[in-house]
C-alpha cells in the first residue's frame, strides 16, 4: 500500500472508529494487513492533519478539513471561502456544530466554541486555506481568527454567524414539515 492509500485509508478510519491513541489505529490498520512502525503512524497523522479533539469525555482524534483530498504530499482541503464552505463540507459541518459565537474586533473575529473544540474548528479553517484568513489561534473554547482588515472580519464574522442559525431554521422546517 502506498503512503497516499494508507493516509487516504486513516482518515477513512477516523471518520468511521472513535479512535483514542495512536496505538488502536495501527490495531485497525494491521486487521486490514497494513503493518506500520509507529513513527510512520505518527507521521501519517501529522500530515493529514489530524487533531485529538472532544467526544463526551474521551479525547479522539479526528480529522479537519476535506479528507478526501488527501494528496501525494499529505495534504488536505483545497482552497475555499471560510465565510460561504460549501454545503456538506466539514468546515461548514464544523461550524454548525461547534460554533456559538463570531465577533469582529477590528481586524480580528473571535470565535466562541464548546469547550475542547476550538482546535478542531481552528485546524478546519486552516485547512479551508482562504486567503483573507492570515492566521488562526486557538485556545480551549475560543478561535482567534486574523484578517487583513476590518471590513473583511465584519463581513466573515456575519458570515459565520448565520451558519448555525441556517442550519437551526432546516432543522426546524424539517421538523415541522415531518408533523401531522
Amino acid at each position: 500500500m502506498s503512503r497516499t492509500q494508507r493516509q487516504r485509508r486513516i482518515v477513512e478510519l477516523l471518520e468511521s472508529h472513535e479512535v483514542r491513541s495512536q496505538g488502536e489505529l495501527s490495531d485497525l490498520l494491521a486487521g486490514e494487513g497494513t503493518e506500520v512502525t509507529q513513527a510512520t503512524l505518527s507521521r501519517d497523522l501529522l500530515e493529514v492533519g489530524a487533531v485529538k479533539v472532544r467526544r463526551g469525555r474521551a479525547l479522539v482524534y479526528a480529522v479537519p478539513g476535506d479528507g478526501a483530498d488527501v494528496g501525494s504530499a499529505g495534504s488536505v482541503g483545497s482552497a475555499g471561502s471560510v465565510a460561504d464552505p460549501p454545503p456538506g463540507s466539514r468546515l461548514r459541518r464544523a461550524c454548525e456544530e461547534l460554533l456559538v459565537s463570531a465577533t469582529p474586533a477590528q481586524h480580528l473575529v473571535v470565535v466562541k466554541t464548546p469547550p475542547g473544540a476550538a482546535g478542531y474548528l481552528a485546524s478546519a479553517i486552516d485547512q479551508a486555506r482562504d486567503r483573507d484568513v492570515l492566521g488562526t489561534i486557538a485556545g480551549d473554547d475560543t478561535v482567534l481568527l486574523v484578517l487583513a482588515d476590518g471590513q473583511r472580519a465584519a463581513h466573515l464574522a456575519a458570515s459565520l454567524s448565520r451558519l448555525p442559525a441556517l442550519t437551526a431554521l432546516t432543522a426546524l422546517t424539517a421538523t415541522e414539515d415531518e408533523a401531522p
